[in-house]
């Protein structure tokens, strides 16, 4: 009888807690709903993969590139610079929260610039790191030639597009500093950035209203550019439209975003949410 009660217990205790997660999730609504369209951007991103494969002939749409291998290995390597930008401002400052340090942080002497850039450094050595260890696997062992490649304009491209990234990422984390959780900014600019960007397809495989959006994405300049200076060698001349979309979109967004996030700061010390997770 006694162990009847006692499993009888455990089961209405790990209900308890089934019930007690849900409700916590459930008061998120927006993170809930975001991971639900989710759904629908990784249906089209299957679906746009496989209507390209279903083609003929990578080289008349992407001709600088020499099979669809090299295509999508650069695509994978430089996706990682969008992903790491977008995740490491809002990731470091909500460790911040968590251990309690981020209010001693922001009274020191230390300028607010400062910490935002320095929060995400390390991040960005890694994912050099983790992008040089692609390019070296796919030259020595899948056979991916850079005999032609142009490093000193893909470098280039790269510090643009560091800069690029970073100012979504810092948007991010006024996001996580005001609300918390339920970010829509890594959400929206990854899943489109993952579709429209260029990444497993070319973007002119996609329909041409789609193709005006993607335009709107940081990725899809910086893949391009990226992929013609290593696979095809492209010099200045060829990657100026690139160059200038990378740099109308990090002249413009990174100044906007840190103003943003000094008023956040701010916002949050008046609400008294600065610590609060």
């Amino acid at each position: 009888m006694s162990s009847s009660v006692s499993e009888v217990s455990v089961v209405g205790k790990l209900g308890a807690f089934l019930r007690r997660d849900f409700l916590i999730t459930a008061s998120y609504r927006l993170a809930w709903g975001l991971q639900l369209v989710d759904i629908f951007f990784m249906a089209a991103l299957a679906y746009f993969l496989a209507q390209f494969l279903s083609r003929q002939g990578l080289e008349t749409v992407t001709p600088f590139a020499r099979d669809y291998f090299s295509f999508v290995i650069l695509g994978l390597a430089f996706f990682d610079y969008l992903t790491t930008g977008l995740d490491s401002f809002s990731r470091s400052l909500r460790e911040g929260q968590l251990t309690g340090t981020l209010e001693t942080l922001l009274v020191t002497q230390t300028g607010l610039g400062t910490i935002v850039w320095g929060s995400a450094l390390s991040a960005f050595f890694s994912t050099t790191l983790r992008v040089g260890a692609y390019l070296l696997a796919g030259v020595t062992v899948f056979g991916l030639s850079l005999t032609t490649a142009n490093w000193e304009m893909a470098a280039a491209l790269l510090l643009l597009s560091v800069a690029a990234f970073s100012s979504l990422g810092i948007l991010s984390a006024c996001f996580i500093l005001l609300f918390k959780r339920g970010n829509p900014f890594n959400w929206l600019v990854l899943s489109a950035s993952a579709v429209a960007g260029g990444v497993f397809y070319p973007v002119s495989a996609l329909p041409e209203w789609l193709q005006g959006v993607a335009q709107w994405l940081p990725i899809t300049h910086c893949l391009e550019g990226v992929r013609r200076a290593l696979l095809a060698g492209a010099g200045l001349r060829e990657l100026w439209p690139q160059v200038a979309a990378l740099a109308l979109f990090a002249g413009v967004g990174v100044p906007l975003a840190l103003a943003l996030f000094h008023w956040s700061v701010r916002r949050a010390k008046v609400t008294g949410a600065l610590a609060h997770y």
